[in-house]
């Protein structure tokens, strides 16, 4: 039976990040994931303590039970435990060394080359060598890892995405001895928090969620109403490069983000997407 101080707990938490009151019912089932949902929040420190094997199998477990696109399960995921490798992943991103502090660092990837593979070992033709294929595998590897956070947060244990990995995807591709038909989505760090970790606003539920047709036309009023709210959960936000775009009237996460992709990130993601035998066509 779900707790009723759950129901109250996951509109305090909707408010705190979304910005609006969202009336919950105490007898709606399933309440404890809810809030778990609903709080969820960021870690970067870990205490000093193993994930025991066993649990992370189950985790995995669980994770892989998640829905695939027509059965094909192309979500595939490296446990990096080897001190050398990880050292190899770590140094590429100087900028988190906190990274090294969690006890277990996986790499969640799509895989594209068991389908074709089994075609050839069954004996029948595979004329679906194109766009899809990738697109197909990259977004089952991502259910993948969404649904490992969701039974790591339910068992206590924190986590963090870590899509820089993708910055230096032909180290990472031979660290981890990747095949072709195989790149990486994301890394994830696990671990037992050492800290509550951080609850992150979000836009607005409406900028988000359209109904019966894409709705873009208050953008400009959403993201403002963002800015704002965002700022004052989490203030002093830094302003980038501040020697190239000067001082914003008003620095808030859409200014953060328009600065952060005025630079050109990846470019070559998709030479190595191709490299590794992917046609995007």
């Amino acid at each position: 039976m779900s707790d009723p101080k759950d129901a109250e707990a996951i509109s305090q938490a909707i408010a705190a990040r979304f910005g609006e009151t969202l009336p919950v019912d105490p007898d709606t089932q399933g309440l404890e994931t809810l809030l778990r949902m609903a709080s969820r929040r960021v870690h970067r420190r870990y205490l000093d303590k193993p994930v025991e094997p066993d649990l992370l199998r189950l985790l995995l477990a669980c994770a892989l039970s998640s829905p695939s696109k027509s059965d094909l399960q192309q979500g595939d995921v490296v446990i990096v435990a080897d001190p050398a490798r990880r050292k190899a992943i770590f140094e590429l991103i100087p900028s988190m060394p906190w990274m090294a502090e969690a006890p277990v660092f996986l790499v969640f990837c799509g895989d594209g080359q068991r389908l074709p593979r089994i075609s050839e070992m069954r004996g029948k033709p595979f004329p679906n060598d194109h766009l899809d294929a990738f697109f197909n595998a990259v977004v089952d590897g991502a259910i993948v890892m969404a649904s490992f956070i969701a039974a790591a947060e339910a068992v206590g244990l924190g986590c963090c995405p870590i899509s820089v990995v993708r910055d230096n995807c032909d180290v990472l591709r031979e660290t981890l001895s990747l095949p072709k038909r195989v790149v990486p989505i994301a890394g994830l760090t696990v671990g037992w928090p050492a800290t509550p970790g951080r609850l992150s606003a979000r836009l607005s539920i409406d900028a988000r969620v359209h109904v019966d047709r894409y709705d873009t036309e208050n953008l400009a009023a959403q993201l403002d109403e963002y800015d704002r709210r965002r700022n004052a959960a989490e203030p002093g936000l830094k302003p980038r490069e501040p020697a190239r775009w000067g001082e914003a009237p008003y620095y808030g996460w859409s200014e953060d983000k328009a600065r952060q992709y005025a630079n050109a990130q990846r470019t070559d993601f998709g030479a190595f997407v191709r490299s590794q035998g992917f046609k995007l066509d």
